[in-house]
């Protein structure tokens, strides 16, 4: 009878150990024998990889730095010179220091015209964010074909240049030839037959307002109707199961969906409002006795007008820090709802 018999292979510990050891030094690349790897950095993009977005901002850069840049940094230098005509035709260059901002600061006109530019903002800016707003939700609610017609009238209005816009309402406001003057001497209001709207600083507000108003809905009613397209309509149909109604819906899902499109284009809005000064111009040059003069156009009528031209820089250096200052804590809500997001 034959016996077979079979060797039993056994490890012990300290060998598992190194065999673990040679697999995960195996694994690494390590050792004389292994391939080493090409460096690279910690998130696995290279040099050109990272530096690629900034090399595609750079033209965008450069093209701001020299346009906006270089126009800015030569309104403050002459904002420290004493840059009348006679300096203007002598090339002569004299620094007077801060004596153009101190002439302002303590100039009640300055202060008046501030105080007018500040208000005149606020209330186109109401004007415009709410007619956008509520521009918005109808383009939101109409069918395709009304939608259509609608957006070809807004992208009309807004592409209309401001000059030729200007002109338009102007014509529209003339004391004899005026359409508005006629539509109400028809409706029964005879003494606005023949009314000069700028002879009045309201009346005159009025145009100007109207016309910014008009201007400006087009960009925020689209922007409120594209933030309303990423509403989901299960958000509607939840609302409507808890019984909300229409103001409930518009408060707990509209709005809170809206709130960064509508901080957004607030803070443009007041930019552009807050430098108006083709339709101010073109309409009354700030009259009638400079009582709708804003902040841009008292820089220009006592820059290149009066030719004080050191004066005229001075007030529009201090526009800029004025509505630095203005869009500042506006600025700090918008970063933080950002941050929320």
């Amino acid at each position: 009878m034959a016996v077979h018999s079979e060797r039993v292979h056994t490890q012990s510990p300290d060998s598992g150990k190194a065999a673990v050891a040679t697999i995960k030094t195996s694994a690494g690349g390590g050792g004389a024998k292994g391939t080493p790897k090409s460096a690279r950095p910690a998130d696995g993009r290279s040099f050109g990889a990272k530096a690629a977005p900034y090399l595609l901002l750079l033209p965008a850069t450069l093209a701001t730095l020299a346009l906006l840049g270089w126009p800015l940094l030569k309104t403050i230098v002459l904002s420290f010179q004493n840059l009348n005509r006679r300096q203007l035709v002598m090339h002569l260059t004299e620094w007077n220091g801060f004596d153009n901002y101190k002439e302002q600061l303590t100039d009640p006109d300055f202060w008046a015209v501030t105080g007018r530019t500040v208000a005149f903002t606020l209330v186109n800016v109401v004007l415009i964010m709410g007619g956008g707003t509520l521009v918005g939700l109808l383009l939101n609610r109409l069918g395709k074909k009304m939608r259509l017609v609608l957006s070809v009238g807004l992208l009309m209005a807004w592409a209309m240049p401001v000059v030729a816009a200007t002109t338009v309402y102007t014509w529209l406001f003339d004391q004899q030839w005026g359409v508005v003057n006629w539509f109400l001497d028809q409706l029964g209001w005879h003494s606005m037959a023949n009314y000069n709207w700028m002879s009045d600083q309201y009346s005159t507000f009025f145009v100007i307002i109207l016309l910014i108003v008009w201007q400006s809905i087009p960009f925020v009613a689209f922007n409120m109707y594209a933030g309303l397209t990423t509403i989901p309509k299960e958000l509607y149909e939840a609302a409507r199961m808890d019984g909300a109604g229409a103001f409930k819906i518009f408060g707990s899902v509209v709005f809170p969906s809206l709130k960064p499109f509508f901080l957004a284009t607030t803070f443009l809005e007041v930019i552009w409002v807050f430098k108006a000064f083709t339709q101010v111009y073109a309409i009354n040059a700030g009259g009638p006795e400079n009582l709708t003069r804003n902040l841009p156009v008292h820089a220009f009528l006592e820059g290149s007008s009066g030719q004080h031209y050191g004066v005229g820089s001075a007030i529009a250096v201090l526009t800029i820090l004025m509505l630095v200052a203005l869009m500042a804590y506006y600025f700090r809500i918008m970063l933080k709802q950002e941050d929320e997001l």
